[in-house]
C-alpha cells in the first residue's frame, strides 16, 4: 500500500552551509524509489509517496542517502499524512486566531514526556507558552521565534538528548498536511 510521508529535514540551507538544493534533492529521492516528489520552500520538506518502509526505516534511508551524496549528514523525521493531520488539528492553541509567526511545532523523533521539560518555569515565560503532543511540542510565541526566550531555553541540548527535533511556523505545518493529503 502506498503511503505519502513528509520528510523533514534539520538544519539544512541555514546561513550559507549544508546547502541542499530541493531540485537535487527531489532527484535523489526519486531515485530512492519514492514517487510524486516535491518540495516546499528552501528549509527542508519535501513530501513522498513510499509502498515500503516505515516512517523510522524512511527517515534512516533518506539519510543515509544524503550523507552519501552531499557529504554531510542531515537529522531527518519523517512522519505521514494522518500523524500530519492529528498535529494540526490537536493543536492546543486556538491557531486561526494567531498569526502564522506566533505558533510553532517541534517534531521529535521519540515520545516525550513532561519530566524531560520538568525544570521549566512556564509562568516566568509568560505570555509564552508550551504544550507536549504526540512527538510534538507546540510553542505559542506573541513576538516570534527569534525573539522567544522559551524557544531558546526548549532548544537546550539536554533537553532534546538523545531525540531530533525540528521545529516548523503554523504555515508550513498546515502547508504540510495539505501537500500529504493530495
Amino acid at each position: 500500500m502506498t503511503t505519502t510521508y513528509a520528510a523533514l529535514l534539520r538544519g539544512i540551507n541555514v546561513g550559507g552551509s549544508r546547502k541542499v538544493p530541493m531540485a537535487e534533492l527531489r532527484t535523489l529521492m526519486t531515485g530512492l524509489g519514492h514517487d510524486g516528489v516535491r518540495t516546499y520552500l528552501q528549509s527542508g520538506q519535501a513530501v513522498f509517496a513510499s509502498d515500503h518502509g516505515d516512517e523510522e526505516s524512511l527517515a534512516a534511508e533518506l539519510a543515509a542517502a544524503i550523507e552519501k551524496h552531499f557529504g554531510f549528514s542531515v537529522d531527518v523525521i519523517v512522519r505521514d499524512h494522518a500523524y500530519l493531520a492529528a498535529i494540526a488539528a490537536n493543536c492546543p492553541f486556538s491557531a486561526a486566531e494567531l498569526e502564522p509567526k506566533q505558533l510553532h511545532v517541534t517534531y521529535f523523533s521519540a515520545p516525550v514526556d513532561a519530566e524531560r521539560f520538568a525544570e521549566i518555569d512556564q509562568a516566568a515565560f509568560l505570555p509564552e507558552e508550551f504544550r507536549l503532543g504526540d512527538r510534538a511540542l507546540y510553542l505559542y510565541a506573541p513576538n516570534g521565534l527569534g525573539r522567544s526566550k522559551l524557544a531558546e531555553m526548549l532548544s537546550r541540548p539536554r533537553l532534546n538528548k538523545g531525540l531530533i527535533a525540528t521545529s516548523r511556523n503554523w504555515n508550513t505545518v498546515v502547508k504540510l498536511v495539505e501537500m500529504t493529503g493530495d
